[in-house]
């Protein structure tokens, strides 16, 4: 189902039905209705894709608390940024 945008190019219906229930995942799962999955599968959206596009954007919301639980902040300063990759790359969270 991969698809990309050339340039400035909108979204088809496909992707902008099953990014809506992407956002919606991200925001509150629960909010997902029955009349978001039927757009979807409108637009032309199957089983596989509906249900990777739901698991994609929990993991990602799942992966994003991970991280802010570890207090692990993105700095500003770029030599502190890379400071930190190093680090962890040798040591791990500790």
């Amino acid at each position: 189902m991969a698809r990309r945008l050339a340039g400035d190019a909108e979204p088809d219906a496909l992707l902008t039905a099953l990014l809506a229930i992407a956002e919606k995942v991200r925001v509150d799962g629960r909010t997902v209705t029955a009349d978001d999955v039927a757009r979807a599968r409108e637009a032309g959206a199957d089983d596989q894709a509906i249900h990777d596009t739901v698991l994609i954007a929990a993991a990602f919301c799942m992966f994003n608390w991970y991280v802010d639980g570890l207090g692990t902040l993105i700095p500003e300063d770029p030599a502190t940024c890379e400071q930190r990759v190093r680090h962890l790359a040798e040591h791990g969270y500790r």
